[in-house]
């Protein structure tokens, strides 16, 4: 553990939660006073970016450190080749108890389908996943056998009760890291628990001021899954507190990617623009060995710089170089991400320039060109198979009403924008060509949405949940 106490990891991700839907991110309405009481006392990454906003490559990402033209791991629906160390593995390796609760989507098509112990499941040993679903109150998962089990009603709460089962259940001999992985927020908006409903009367949701016709009905779902979300986070972190062990233990929550919800007049993601690209991180760590022992013996908490907010930009990559690094634990030579763990010390760390982000091969609810991109502290620029597409000043313009891209006023700052994207282009070998090139090269066979064909179907009923499973009987 070079040096470092033995720590838990506790990570948490919903699915299409955006940065501006938080009340540490500047939401005036909607109500996470959980994550902002996290944001309080802990870290955040303000500036955390989706590198490619869809949700199987996300994933990869979060599990190997790796770009998607690395893993192959642009689309959905595809699965995540067992051949390189992931998260999982290396915290096994390591001497982990290994947990994975919730959604999962990095085993193929089949989003009903099994996924047997072993490989597939990338070091993750106790088990309770399903591959892909949105039906959040009937959703499938799977154990350690191919009986079909369903969560009891809202599946986030339920796969919550798990995972405190979990941890209840842990030794303090050993750490353990849990992997919990929400579906909300993502659409169906109205699939939630009425309670949440009722918070958000759709005549009075806030509107982005780039939200040029607003559904006001989705809106209210969205804020009320995350309201919901939060809740549910407020419970497992009681829990940490209650067991003695939020002190020895990194309690991150984020999401893979936001959602768009009208701005920009755009529905979902794959789209460069923040609602689609920028997601909360926000995390409670352990300080320092020596300085948690100290303390501890004066009666403190051991936490890193709570307050602290890092503006730098921290992308999907970045995440489990990091975690290693906050855990005493070596950094694969596979990951191509950095390990921030310097920064959430409070230590000199010079930060990412940019995140590097993009679309490979679009497809459902985005189909438009192809495009690469990048996301500075201060600016937004992207490129399409067109050329130069968008130009933001996010300081000046921090909802990107005014495209600057193709103004002469400011062709200067363009051109070096420009420049830092092909250099980035470059370290990576992407040479933004048509989708067609990367499905020929990974031998996808996209249907005509552009999307791997995938199946629905739900198994036959079968033996369902225990109670002690959060399922239902």
């Amino acid at each position: 553990m070079s040096g470092h106490r033995a720590r838990n990891i506790v990570f948490v991700f919903s699915d299409q939660h955006r940065w501006c839907s938080t009340g540490f991110g500047g939401s005036r309405q909607v109500r996470t006073p959980y994550m902002d009481r996290m944001a309080d006392e802990g870290v955040v990454f303000d500036l955390a970016v989706s590198n490619i906003p869809v949700c199987t490559p996300w994933r990869a990402a979060l599990l190997t450190g790796q770009y998607p033209l690395t893993t192959g791991m642009f689309m959905n629906d595809v699965r995540l080749p067992a051949d390189r160390p992931t998260l999982g593995t290396v915290l096994r390796a390591a001497g982990y108890d290994t947990a994975y609760i919730g959604k999962w989507h990095l085993d193929g098509p089949s989003r009903s389908g099994f996924t047997p112990p072993g490989p597939r499941r990338q070091g993750f040993d106790f088990w309770a996943v399903g591959n892909c679903t949105h039906d959040y109150m009937r959703s499938l998962y799977y154990r350690d056998s191919e009986a079909p089990l369903y969560w009891d009603g809202y599946d986030a709460e339920a796969q919550t009760s798990l995972a405190i089962d979990y941890i209840r259940a842990r030794s303090r001999d050993r750490p353990f890291a849990l992997v919990l992985s929400w579906g909300p927020p993502h659409n169906p908006y109205d699939a939630v628990p009425a309670r949440y409903l009722d918070l958000y009367p759709p005549e009075e949701v806030e509107v982005r001021p780039n939200c040029p016709d607003p559904a006001r009905t989705d809106l209210a779902g969205y804020y009320a899954h995350i309201t919901a979300l939060d809740d549910q986070l407020a419970r497992l972190g009681g829990v940490l507190d209650e067991l003695g062990l939020m002190d020895e233990t990194i309690f991150v929550y984020t999401s893979d990617h936001g959602d768009m919800l009208g701005s920009q007049g755009r529905q979902r993601k794959q789209h460069p623009w923040d609602e689609s690209i920028r997601v909360p991180f926000v995390m409670r760590c352990p300080d320092q060995a020596d300085q948690a022992a100290q303390a501890d013996q004066a009666g403190q908490a051991g936490q890193a710089h709570a307050g602290l907010r890092i503006g730098t930009p921290f992308n999907v990559v970045d995440i489990m170089p990091t975690l290693l690094g906050l855990a005493g634990i070596p950094v694969p030579g596979s990951c191509e991400g950095r390990d921030h763990a310097p920064a959430v010390r409070g230590e000199a760390f010079t930060g990412n320039d940019a995140a590097y982000i993009m679309s490979i091969a679009p497809f459902s609810e985005y189909r438009g060109q192809p495009w690469r991109g990048i996301r500075t502290a201060g600016h937004t620029y992207v490129r399409n198979l067109d050329g130069p597409w968008l130009l933001y000043d996010n300081r000046e313009d921090p909802c990107q009403l005014s495209n600057l891209a193709g103004r002469e006023e400011y062709a200067d700052l363009q051109r070096r924008l420009d420049d830092q994207l092909h250099q980035e282009m470059a370290r990576r070998g992407d040479a933004l060509l048509p989708a067609g090139h990367y499905l020929e090269r990974f031998g996808y066979e996209v249907n005509e949405a552009g999307a791997i064909p995938h199946d629905n179907a739900v198994p036959p009923p079968g033996r369902r949940g225990s109670p002690d499973h959060g399922g239902t009987t």
